[in-house]
C-alpha cells in the first residue's frame, strides 16, 4: 500500500471492486477496501453467497462484520489507535471468519466508553446500519409513515421495526413465517405481527428480505405513493417481475438496496451510519438479541440460518 491518504474512487471502481472479489476470491490489492487497519476479531455472520446468489471460488473465507481490538492502522489513518475496541464492517472484501482482518478505516466504530460487550457490538454492523440506511436514505421514511416488514423476526428484521419506530414511524407492522415467531416479533417493537400468508395491507413502506411471491403481495400492500423495498431473497424463490407499466399507474415505486454495494460506493456513509447504530443500542433505542457461537460451529450455524427457525442474529466467536 501506498503512502498518505487514500486515492479517490468512482463509483463504478469501486463496484468493480467488489466484482473482482466475488469472482477470485481475493481483494484487489488496489482497492480502497484494502487501505485500512487490521485487528484482531471475536465475533460476526451471515453470507448471502450462502445459497449461491454470487457464486465465489474456493477458498473463499466469509463473514461481513467484526468486533475486537484493533492490531495495527495503515498508511495515514487518523483517528484511530491500536488496542481500541472496534466494531466494523467487513462487508465489502468479507474475510470476517479469521483471526486477523483488514478494513476501511472510514466502516470502523470506536467502542470507547460505550457499555458494549464484543458479542452484541458483532452483532451490530450490518443489521442495524442496514436498518438506518434502508429507512432513511432508501425509503425516504416521513413521520407518522406506515411500515411492513417481512421477515420481522430475523436478524434484519429485528432492528427494522425498532429503527421505523425511531424515525418517527405511525403504524409498524411485521409479518412472519410460523406461529412461533409471533411473540418474538412483538419483542422487537412491532405493534402488529401477523403470518406471512395473511397479507396486511395499507401501508406507505413495505420491506421485502422474503422475495417470491412475497415480492407480489409487497406491491399490493401498498398506499398510493407507497415504495417496496427490495433487500433479499431467503426464499431462494425464482424472481418475481413487476411491470413498469403497473407502477406508473398505480403511482408506486420499487427501490432495492444492497450493504456491500452500497458501502463500497458510499463508505463513509456506511460508517456514519453503522456509527449511528452502535449508538443506538448502547443507549438501549436498540434492542438486540444475540446468541454466540463459536468459529468451529460455523457450520451447524449455517444450518440453522438455512432452517428459517433462528430468530434475532448469531455471532461466531473467535479464541
Amino acid at each position: 500500500m501506498g503512502k498518505g491518504r487514500p486515492p479517490k474512487w468512482s463509483r463504478r471502481q469501486l463496484i468493480d471492486g467488489i466484482r473482482w472479489r466475488l469472482r477470485t476470491g481475493a481483494p484487489r490489492r488496489d482497492a480502497p477496501g484494502c487501505y485500512g487497519h487490521r485487528f484482531s476479531v471475536y465475533g460476526l455472520f451471515r453470507r448471502w453467497q450462502r445459497k449461491g446468489v454470487a457464486p465465489v471460488p474456493l477458498p473463499f473465507v466469509p463473514g461481513i462484520e467484526v468486533s475486537g481490538h484493533i492490531r495495527a492502522l495503515g498508511p495515514g489513518v487518523t483517528g484511530l489507535r491500536a488496542g481500541q475496541p472496534v466494531a466494523a464492517l467487513t462487508v465489502v472484501d468479507s474475510s470476517g471468519y479469521a483471526e486477523v482482518v483488514t478494513t476501511s478505516a472510514d466502516r470502523i466504530a470506536p467502542l470507547d466508553d460505550l457499555d458494549l460487550g464484543l458479542d452484541v457490538a458483532a452483532a451490530i454492523p450490518s443489521n442495524s446500519t442496514t436498518a438506518f440506511l434502508v429507512l432513511d436514505k432508501v425509503a425516504r421514511i416521513a413521520p407518522r409513515e406506515s411500515v411492513l416488514v417481512h421477515a420481522a423476526a430475523g436478524g434484519v428484521g429485528s432492528q427494522l421495526g425498532q429503527a421505523a419506530k425511531l424515525l418517527g414511524a405511525g403504524r409498524v407492522a411485521g409479518t412472519v413465517g410460523s406461529h412461533a415467531k409471533i411473540e418474538t416479533a412483538r419483542g422487537f417493537g412491532y405493534q402488529e405481527v401477523v403470518l406471512r400468508e395473511e397479507h396486511p395491507s395499507g401501508f406507505d413502506i413495505v420491506i421485502d428480505m422474503v422475495g417470491g411471491t412475497t415480492r407480489r403481495t409487497g406491491i399490493d400492500a401498498l398506499n398510493p405513493m407507497g415504495r417496496l423495498i427490495v433487500m433479499g431473497n431467503a426464499s431462494g424463490a425464482e424472481d418475481v417481475g413487476i411491470p413498469a407499466n403497473e407502477l406508473w399507474f398505480t403511482d408506486k415505486t420499487v427501490s432495492g438496496f444492497n450493504l456491500a454495494a452500497f458501502s463500497a460506493a458510499f463508505p463513509a456513509e456506511a460508517g456514519r451510519a453503522l456509527r449511528r447504530a452502535v449508538a443506538a443500542v448502547a443507549a438501549g433505542d436498540l434492542l438486540l438479541r444475540v446468541e454466540e457461537l463459536t468459529l468451529d460451529q460455523a457450520a451447524e450455524a449455517h444450518r440453522r440460518l438455512e432452517s428459517g427457525t433462528t430468530t434475532g442474529k448469531l455471532v461466531l466467536k473467535v479464541s
